[in-house]
């Protein structure tokens, strides 16, 4: 996937990871030769994000912009990146149809962009398995997947919303898929038993992934999507 992105020339892919903190996914993406460039607009998780860089041996890849999606354009160039990362973000955001406009105009014409959204059924069936059925009540009938004022994310989404969301931003969703669509519902004997028991989960997960009629029960849902050329 990122031979493919990779830029005109040879040059090493351009990233832009909007909302990426401290850098989950920065750092292993510059270890991999990617030139990532990170906006978040906490001082305090862009300064972890360098310290992390430097540790790693790839702070002259990694570049920290204090900024958010909101006036993205201010801080990253427009059709400027390979790929750009929105992960954690749409469910935060205060207009997430802007947000996702906001990053497909950031990708440059054939790029990608890559989702990730928790999962509004998911939130719901723990909340039912945990006892707290007027939350999963809320979360179920709320147009946004909330359980009310105090829920601390904007929305929550299923699959049929994040495609139509991403669709309607201008963006070709190429792969919709769960992330932990099973493996959060093992048991936690089981999920920290031995390694028979480690490898049987993740080999459980990596099959479910990408089967459709488990897709809405993911904890956290991935979409890569395209701009079109």
């Amino acid at each position: 996937m990122l031979e493919e992105l990779g830029a005109a020339g040879g040059a090493a892919p351009r990233v832009l990871d909007v909302g990426g903190g401290s850098g989950a996914w920065a750092v292993p993406l510059a270890l991999r030769g990617c030139a990532v460039t990170v906006v978040d607009n906490s001082p305090n998780a862009l300064a972890a994000l360098q310290r992390r860089a430097r540790e790693a041996g790839v702070a002259d890849l990694v570049t920290a912009v204090q900024g958010d999606v909101d006036a993205l354009a201010d801080v990253a160039p427009v059709g400027g990146a390979d790929l750009v990362l929105g992960h954690g973000l749409l469910e935060v955001v205060d207009d997430v149809e802007a947000a996702v406009a906001a990053l497909a105009q950031a990708a440059r014409p054939g790029g990608a962009v890559s989702l990730l959204v928790a999962g509004r059924y998911a939130a719901v069936l723990a909340r039912t398995l945990a006892g707290r059925l007027a939350e999963a009540r809320a979360m179920l009938v709320d147009p946004d997947g909330r359980f009310g004022p105090g829920d601390a994310l904007r929305r929550r989404l299923d699959a049929r919303g994040l495609r139509t969301l991403l669709e309607q931003g201008g963006l070709h969703v190429e792969l919709l898929q769960g992330d932990g669509v099973l493996e959060g519902w093992v048991p936690g004997a089981v999920r920290d038993g031995g390694p028979s028991d480690t490898s049987a989960v993740a080999e459980l997960e990596s099959l479910a992934v990408a089967e459709a009629p488990l897709l809405d029960v993911a904890t956290r849902l991935h979409a890569l999507a395209r701009r079109p050329r």
